[in-house]
C-alpha cells in the first residue's frame, strides 16, 4: 500500500509494532492457515523483506534511522517505498516522492520535533533500561516504559504491553498526535508455554506465541481508531532458527535470521 506521509505527519496517529523474532515462513504459514485473523484484515499479505541486522540491536539502529527491512526481490536503492527518508548520509539529497524527509538522528527525534509525543513501550532486554545498552533505543523517545511483565519470561506479556498502552493513550486528546513503538516480545524465546505440555521452544510454539499476539492486537487497534485514521506500520526485526543446518536461535546470518514479514497499513482503511 503506497502511502503519502505529507498526508500523515501533523495529521494522524502512528503506530509500529514489532513482533520481535517473528519469521517470515511462520507469519506466511499463519496467515494462509487464518491462525493470525486480525493482522489478516489490514494491509494484504505479508511482504518478503530482508532485515537490517540479524538480532535486536543492530536492527533497530537501522530501522529507527528509516532504514526499514528492505524488499527481499532485486531492486534499485531509491526504487524502495521510503516512509522516512534520511537525507544527507549516503542516500542522496533528493528525497524519494511522498517520503517524510529528516536531519535528525532518527525519525523518532524528528518527529517530537514535528509535535508528536514518542512513546516506547518496551518488551526485549535492549528496551529495558537496566543497563546503559538498554537505554540507548528507550533515549530516543520523550516517554519510555518498560516493566518486567513485557518481558520474555512473562507468558501474557503482549496483553500487558497492550494495557498499558491503552491507559497511556487515554490520557492524550485526540487532537494530539501520537508516535507509539511497542516491542512485543512473546515471540521471543522462551515460547514453548503458548502450546500446552511443551517443554521447549520449537517452530510450532513459535507459531503459537504469533496466534496469541494476534489475539490481543483488536483493543490496540479499537484505541487508536477511537482517536482517528492512524498508520500502523507491522513488521520483525529479525528471525530465529530452531535447528535448520545445525544452527539455533539468532545472532547469526542464516536465511530465516534475515527474512522477515513486514507491512503497513491505515486503520482506518
Amino acid at each position: 500500500m503506497n502511502i503519502n506521509m505529507h498526508e500523515v505527519i501533523g495529521k494522524q496517529d502512528i503506530l509500529m509494532v514489532c513482533f520481535d523474532t517473528l519469521r517470515y515462513d511462520v507469519a506466511v504459514q499463519e496467515e494462509a492457515s487464518g491462525g493470525t485473523p486480525v493482522l489478516n484484515c489490514y494491509g494484504g499479505k505479508w511482504e518478503k523483506r530482508h532485515a537490517p541486522g540479524n538480532f535486536t540491536y543492530p536492527s533497530h539502529f537501522a530501522i529507527f534511522a528509516g532504514f526499514f527491512p528492505s524488499p527481499a526481490d532485486a531492486h534499485a536503492f531509491k526504487e524502495r517505498q521510503w516512509l522516512f527518508y534520511p537525507k544527507r548520509v549516503g542516500t542522496g539529497n533528493v528525497a524519494p516522492e511522498g517520503s517524510y524527509e529528516f536531519t535528525k538522528a532518527t525519525f523518532v527525534e524528528s518527529l517530537f520535533g514535528e509535535g508528536y509525543e514518542t512513546i516506547c513501550i518496551g518488551g526485549v532486554r535492549f528496551f529495558s533500561k537496566l543497563n546503559e545498552i538498554g537505554r540507548v533505543f528507550p533515549g530516543y523517545f520523550n516517554k519510555s516504559y518498560w516493566k518486567p511483565a513485557f518481558g520474555c519470561t512473562e507468558k501474557e506479556s503482549a496483553a500487558q504491553q497492550i494495557d498499558f498502552a491503552i491507559e497511556k493513550l487515554s490520557a492524550y486528546p485526540a487532537g494530539k498526535r501520537i508516535f507509539m513503538y511497542i516491542n512485543f516480545s512473546a515471540i521471543h524465546y522462551p515460547n514453548y508455554y503458548y502450546i500446552d505440555k511443551e517443554k521447549e521452544d520449537s517452530i510450532h510454539t513459535h507459531a503459537a506465541a504469533l496466534r496469541y499476539v494476534d489475539s490481543q492486537l483488536p483493543r490496540l487497534f479499537d484505541a487508536f481508531r477511537k482517536r482517528g485514521d492512524a498508520l500502523v506500520i507491522a513488521f520483525s526485526d529479525h528471525g530465529t532458527c530452531y535447528g535448520e543446518e545445525g544452527f539455533f536461535n539468532h545472532c547469526v546470518s542464516h536465511e530465516v535470521v534475515y527474512t522477515v514479514p513486514y507491512k503497513h497499513f491505515r486503520l482506518g482503511i
